[in-house]
């Protein structure tokens, strides 16, 4: 019993859950990218992508950490990220009206001349910090969560018993596509 399907017929709890009086269709983050990302777990990582990599592949043209991966992926659209950008949408939107231009062409001529990044290419940064986190039917910070420790240091910034060294301390190779702080 998982206790989801119990929960009521899903049309009294999904505009709800997935705010579909807002806007369709909802924007859903997936949490192993979302926990992996946003509690420093990449900064421990030692497990090399070439060593899960297919033995038939040509290792030279899959260089990189795991992170790094998953920002290629986020870039491509391949997968959701939150927060999305480095600045608030609402700001983006804004600025784009104030320019005269259409939000898509906006944001375009930003990415390109280096003014507008992908937030997951500096999780770290301040503007790019989850500001919400709404658990749904879970208890995060005592058995659900996978790497307790790295959430309390990096996700809440707070007491924690973390034993390990970061790649920064040990000398490990960091990622490629991840600012390190």
């Amino acid at each position: 019993y998982v206790g989801q399907e119990k929960l009521r017929p899903q049309t009294g709890w999904q505009p709800l859950a997935f705010g579909l009086d807002w806007q369709r269709p909802p924007r859903h983050m997936n949490s192993t990218s979302f926990f992996y990302a946003h509690s420093g777990q990449w900064r421990y990582e030692k497990l090399g992508v070439d060593e899960i990599l297919s033995p038939l592949a040509d290792k030279s043209k899959f260089g990189g950490s795991l992170i790094d991966y998953n920002v290629r992926a986020e870039r491509m659209g391949w997968l959701p990220s939150a927060p999305q950008l480095n600045r608030n949408p609402l700001t983006i939107a804004a600025e784009a009206e104030k320019a005269g231009m259409e939000v898509a062409d906006y944001v375009a001529k930003s990415m390109k001349d280096g003014s507008l990044a992908f937030a997951s290419e500096d999780p770290e940064a301040p503007e790019n910090c989850p500001r919400n986190l709404f658990i749904w039917r879970s208890n995060l910070l005592g058995s659900s969560g996978k790497g307790h420790e790295y959430m309390l240091k990096y996700l809440l910034g707070t007491k924690n018993g973390l034993q390990g060294k970061d790649l920064g301390v040990e000398g490990g190779a960091k990622p490629e596509e991840v600012k390190w702080r």
